[in-house]
């Protein structure tokens, strides 16, 4: 936890908030809440529901309530973050907006200490295993191992699942206070096909009655594990056990073992793995006993600087309070889980004033948590910004948008490829090509001899760069880059393919290097903060 909290000596946020509705994400919002950011929230939250996290301008329109001219400025202040793509009338969420979810995993710290125990258990037993944590009446993941086979059992990192339909939730349960059951029964009552829960398949509550959850939290409280005998979907079971925290031995997640019909029954997943689970869930536990504690680490630094030059070159299309409130979740981290106002705002750079509206904000939203120690942190709903289908892209979904703008940059074709399993070919997995009469045109998914090409060269050999000229074929030339993940290794190469005619190879060098380089880097930062807790397939 951070030091120096008792230099924070003002009231804390809800003091003389009239009309105030506390962390639920609904209601009456608070008279000092950001109304900008609120806007900026429920846009984002709207993307995330929408099929491949991208709808029209219009369609957010529909979607969210608000003005066109107000979604037009909402999302121009998104694109301007990097948190959005705006690509003519449509609207897509950008690998950028991973970072505020990133801040919450970081904090948490449980990824990162227990994903290989996790990762290890789903290769040994051959099934799919979840961690994942409680966020009020739901279920959240928060890491994935799964198994590559054609009935695919897996949910999307931050999806939230209604805690009924699931072996984790009534071990989350167990520790639910009165309101929090009452809150349970209100949602039931309200939402009686889970509607509001978009990534699991409706369900009709009158056939199961709320006392048939009652019962399963009772026994998970007795025994220690849970099972989910197809609550979710016709063949899908599960089974799980808490992994408690060693210092307070409340439940800091659960993990699970998933499988389908076809495999086990419930009660063979239980009799059959629950032991090998156990024994997992106990080195985990172990882990979390002797986790040394994180090592300091700088927080964001400029951000302040930065939202006030962007309005001051944007003028009234960027909404400067929504990009600030934004800033403030990104605040938190490995080392810094529990912040003060105070640090918060020396954390920013943003004036304590400015921060202390954007935390009645984000409390209002459910997205950040105060502690009687007057520190605040993020919560698991932070995931609900744009995180579960930004958790799936693959590396061609990341660079194509930056292979599009390098091509329409230098007008001609640009390519990312990668090594085959042999080692002996590359394969292209994305392209872009410009309008023109003669260009080079090679489709996604065709393969070349390694060695006789720019790509393969790069790939094969480590280079920064490397220049094949009419090697492959008679006048085409071609220039190409390495593409790195976040160890620095490897992964694919870009390149920028032309007739020899057009430009000599000493232009080639001046003239799209620069801008190839340029394009590798931006796909870098987006692989870099997409690829932090969630894996990145190649293809």
């Amino acid at each position: 936890m951070p030091a120096n909290h008792t230099n924070d000596t003002a009231d804390p946020i809800h003091a003389g908030s009239a009309g105030q509705v506390r962390g639920t994400g609904g209601g009456v919002a608070p008279a000092e809440a950001v109304t900008p950011l609120l806007r900026g929230i429920a846009v984002l939250r709207r993307l995330t529901e929408a099929e491949g996290g991208t709808l029209s301008l219009s369609g957010l329109e529909k979607a969210t309530g608000l003005a066109r001219s107000t979604v037009d400025r909402v999302t121009a202040t998104l694109a301007r973050m990097g948190y959005v793509r705006l690509d003519g009338r449509d609207v897509t969420l950008a690998p950028r907006l991973m970072e505020l979810g990133n801040a919450y995993l970081s904090a948490l710290r449980l990824p990162a200490l227990l994903s290989h125990r996790a990762d290890a258990l789903a290769d040994e037993l051959d099934e799919s295993v979840s961690l994942a944590v409680g966020d009020r009446d739901g279920v959240r993941f928060i890491h994935q191992a799964t198994r590559r086979r054609a009935m695919s059992l897996s949910f999307r990192i931050g999806d939230l699942l209604p805690a009924e339909r699931t072996a984790p939730g009534p071990l989350f349960a167990t520790e639910w206070t009165e309101p929090d059951w009452r809150h349970w029964h209100d949602r039931r009552a309200t939402d009686p096909e889970d509607r509001s829960f978009p990534s699991v398949p409706p369900r009709d509550h009158a056939a199961v009655p709320d006392a048939d959850f009652e019962r399963r939290t009772a026994r998970a409280a007795a025994d220690g594990w849970a099972l989910d005998d197809q609550l979710i979907e016709p063949g899908l079971v599960a089974v799980s056990v808490p992994v408690r925290d060693p210092g307070t031995g409340r439940v800091a997640c659960v993990a699970s073992v998933v499988s389908h019909t076809s495999r086990h029954t419930a009660q063979d997943l239980r009799a059959a793995l629950l032991p090998r689970l156990r024994s997992a869930v106990a080195q985990m536990e172990d882990d979390l006993r002797h986790a040394p504690p994180p090592a300091p680490g700088p927080p964001p630094a400029g951000l302040a600087t930065w939202t006030g030059a962007s309005k001051q070159e944007l003028g009234r299309e960027f909404v400067e309070s929504l990009a600030r409130g934004l800033t403030v979740l990104t605040a938190f981290g490995e080392s810094r889980p529990a912040l003060t106002l105070t640090e918060v705002a020396k954390a920013t750079g943003l004036a304590r004033a400015t921060v202390r509206r954007a935390l009645i904000t984000h409390d209002h939203a459910g997205l950040v948590t105060q502690s009687p120690d007057r520190t605040f942190a993020l919560t698991p709903r932070v995931l609900s910004l744009g995180f579960p289908p930004l958790s799936r892209l693959s590396l061609p979904q990341i660079a194509q948008p930056h292979l599009t703008a390098l091509a329409a940059r230098v007008n001609e074709s640009a390519s990312l490829a990668v090594l085959s399993d042999s080692g002996e070919e590359i394969q292209y997995t994305a392209r872009a090509s410009p309008s023109r009469v003669m260009s080079a045109r090679i489709t996604v998914g065709a393969r070349l001899p390694a060695p006789a090409t720019a790509l393969g060269r790069v790939l094969l050999a480590d280079l920064e760069e490397a220049l094949v000229d009419e090697e492959l074929e008679v006048g085409l030339r071609s220039i190409a880059v390495p593409v790195r993940d976040r160890t620095g290794r490897v992964v694919a190469a870009v390149n920028v393919a032309m007739h020899a005619a057009r430009r000599t190879t000493e232009a080639c060098v001046s003239d799209i290097l620069p801008e190839l380089r340029r394009t590798a880097t931006h796909i870098e930062t987006d692989l870099r903060t997409a690829g932090r807790f969630t894996p990145v397939p190649p293809t």
